[in-house]
């Protein structure tokens, strides 16, 4: 979670992500305080992630004169219609993994900073899986429903917790390692 006052030039777009995914509706003033980053630049990327359905206007704020914007639903994965040009698809795909990896990034920094109930209990788990692209698909499936219940009712609560709950970022990359069989053409070798 994004603390006030930090101050994350050149991320706006994933910090308004960020933002907006942890808090709940948010107008850009909102968002640019927390951010530490001008309204203008915080409307300018929200609007722009509004384009791709990462974020959406949900009506003007308090004032009127702000719009809000939230995520539109408990969505686990990015996804890109086909067809759909692979420049966009390849940005908003390093946008998910770099907003993710500094989180986890940040997270490590700081470990001892979890309060007693949480330590060893939240944390980093990685491994070397040896799998076919079936089987890479159905884990991913079996994920996206054990998490789907509590990003449900985390959408459902709204900013309201029970005691001892507190938003917890998963993320989950499947990235298959070069297949040793093939060379860097992805031609067989001749080895």
């Amino acid at each position: 979670m994004l603390s006030q006052g930090s101050n994350h030039t050149g991320n706006a777009s994933k910090d308004s992500l960020t933002f907006s995914d942890v808090k709940g509706p948010a107008t850009a003033a909102h968002c640019g305080r927390i951010l530490g980053a001008s309204q203008a630049s915080c409307s300018f990327h929200l609007r722009q992630l509004a384009k791709y359905g990462l974020v959406e206007d949900t009506g003007p704020g308090s004032d009127r004169r702000e719009r809000r914007w939230r995520v539109p639903d408990a969505r686990l994965t990015v996804r890109i219609a086909e067809g759909s040009d692979v420049v966009v698809r390849r940005q908003v795909e390093r946008l998910v993994v770099e907003r993710e990896i500094q989180a986890i990034l940040d997270y490590s920094e700081h470990p001892d900073s979890a309060s007693p109930e949480w330590r060893h209990r939240a944390g980093i788990v990685s491994g070397i899986a040896v799998i076919s692209p079936e089987e890479a698909a159905d884990i991913k499936e079996q994920w996206i429903a054990i998490l789907a219940p509590y990003i449900a009712r985390a959408h459902a609560s709204g900013p309201g917790l029970q005691p001892g709950q507190r938003p917890v970022r998963y993320f989950m990359a499947a990235t298959p390692l070069p297949d040793p069989g093939l060379g860097d053409n992805g031609d067989a070798s001749d080895d």
